[in-house]
């Protein structure tokens, strides 16, 4: 399942508008045993909450914006808060056939672990002091996933 997110980052705060599924629950990730019968055949009973999310920033215009911001800005403290809030970044990653887009991972414990840390990193002030700083619109992309039984990630 894919949700993608149209995300506008100004100066003040962080607006979203969303392109989702009709569906009201968030979509579902974690062990086995958490997922309904249709999702669960091939998942793990250990396996974490995985969030797979794509950022393609706009182009930079007088300073603002870009990748490059929005790298320094993973790279100075977002996601030393995001672990700070309970996440463990899996891994960032440079999209080559697309420049402007920053891919990273995220393992949470649970779905519901997901959106503690979530809820936590958004109310933080230093999010808000870094967001400040870097302010980069950007588009995102975001898969909630689960590991197969048989993967070495879980």
């Amino acid at each position: 399942m894919t949700r993608i997110i149209t995300a506008l980052i100004i100066f003040g705060g962080l607006s979203f508008s969303a392109v989702a599924s009709a569906q009201e629950a968030p979509p579902p990730c974690g062990a086995a045993g958490d997922l309904s019968p249709e999702l669960s055949g091939n998942v793990a009973a250990d396996s974490r909450c995985f969030e797979l999310r794509m950022y393609t920033a706009e182009p930079e215009s007088d300073g603002k914006g870009g990748i490059d911001n929005l790298h320094q800005r993973f790279r100075e403290k977002e996601v030393a808060l995001f672990e700070k809030h309970g996440a463990e970044v899996i891994a960032a990653w440079q999209r080559l056939d697309n420049p402007n887009t920053l891919v990273w991972m995220l393992a949470y414990r649970d779905r519901a672990h997901r959106d503690e840390v979530f809820a936590a990193f958004l109310a933080d002030p230093e999010w808000k002091a870094l967001l400040a700083k870097y302010p980069v619109p950007i588009e995102i992309e975001a898969f909630m996933m689960s590991a197969s039984d048989y993967s070495a990630l879980k």
